[in-house]
């Protein structure tokens, strides 16, 4: 099932992790390799990607964080 452009959640794949849509890759290991310093070429090489592919994934994963509510309490 299309969670997003070009991102998909399947039970039997990744554990029902959101992957790129078509492949195995999912998208926190994307995100995890550009975070760690990785090209967009070398991610595209190492998992078989095209550059929309690499950009669904920071689109979904910056969508994910833009609708998180985050909820401060203060103990005395």
């Amino acid at each position: 099932m299309e969670i997003a452009p070009g991102i998909e959640i399947n039970e039997n794949v990744k554990f029902g992790k959101p992957v790129i849509k078509g492949t195995r890759v999912p998208v926190d290991i994307i995100v995890g390799k550009l975070a760690g310093g990785m090209s967009y070429e070398e991610v595209m090489e190492e998992y078989d990607l095209e550059l929309r592919d690499i950009l669904s994934a920071l689109k979904y994963a910056a969508d994910l964080i833009g609708d998180e509510e985050i909820r401060v309490t203060v103990l005395k």
